[in-house]
């Protein structure tokens, strides 16, 4: 079992290499099959698809992070805006209707939790 185990961690290393090769690779071959030809843009090396890559997982992806505050940011919003509309009073609620409706967004559907 613990011989098993010696071979994760170099393999892991290697699938994570062999990824970043092929992934910059496949950007770099894409943007200089595309871009120079349709937009009269430059032709890139493998360092800058990589750099290209990397950027786009970090404004789109999040790096993978699981978990993170941002993950759950919907959620605990939801949960403090359902709370204040409970704590409202008829005429607060009334007021802030009339305020989202002027700007185009509908009331949230609160349901009392008991």
């Amino acid at each position: 079992m613990r011989k098993r185990w010696i071979w994760i961690a170099p393999l892991a290393i290697l699938a994570m290499a062999l990824f970043i090769v092929i992934g910059g690779e496949i950007v770099m071959h894409l943007w200089n099959w595309l871009l120079p030809a349709l937009f009269g843009w430059r032709q890139i090396t493998f360092w800058q698809a990589l750099g290209l890559l990397l950027l786009c997982r970090i404004l789109f992806g999040g790096l993978g992070v699981r978990g993170s505050h941002r993950s759950n940011m919907r959620f605990r919003m939801r949960r403090r805006m359902a709370e204040r509309w409970e704590q409202m009073t008829p005429e607060e609620r009334e007021k802030a209707r009339q305020r989202w409706a002027r700007c185009g967004f509908e009331p949230p559907d609160v349901k009392p939790t008991g």
